[in-house]
């Protein structure tokens, strides 16, 4: 197969970009752990939406995201979640991120899952505005 001319080539970022996409991500995630629903929010966009892994349906909007949060069953909370193997284009105002997240739960073994975000730059830095979780 031929390598890919320059036409085909990923777009780049800079690097406060890719750093800030990434700081959005995992701080969400330390968020998470720690049970912080308000400073999970402030990654999201208000409209987001998610394939979340604990939900049947896409979830659309800050509403229907509380919904899922309250009706989770009660399983272990994770103890830690990392994100790591992150891909990241920007194409101007838009990213895409794609990346692994290790779910470490007391008790439990870890869960592998693969995420894609869609983030939106904002005047306040980026926001997430889809959130695809997808378990194996």
């Amino acid at each position: 197969m031929p390598a890919p001319s320059s036409t085909t080539a990923r777009p780049g970022g800079s690097p406060a970009d890719l750093t800030a996409i990434w700081t959005a991500i995992t701080s969400m995630y330390r968020a998470f752990t720690t049970g912080e629903r308000e400073r999970i929010d402030i990654f999201l966009d208000p409209e987001a939406t998610i394939f979340d892994s604990a939900a049947p349906a896409l979830v659309c909007g800050r509403a229907e995201l509380e919904r899922v949060r309250d009706s989770r069953a009660p399983t272990p909370e994770p103890t830690e979640l990392t994100a790591y193997d992150q891909v990241i284009d920007i194409f101007g105002d838009l990213a895409v991120a794609r990346y692994w997240l290790r779910v470490d739960s007391a008790g439990l073994p870890p869960e592998l899952v693969r995420n894609t975000a869609i983030l939106l730059r904002h005047p306040a830095g980026w926001l997430i505005a889809h959130l695809h979780e997808d378990t194996r």
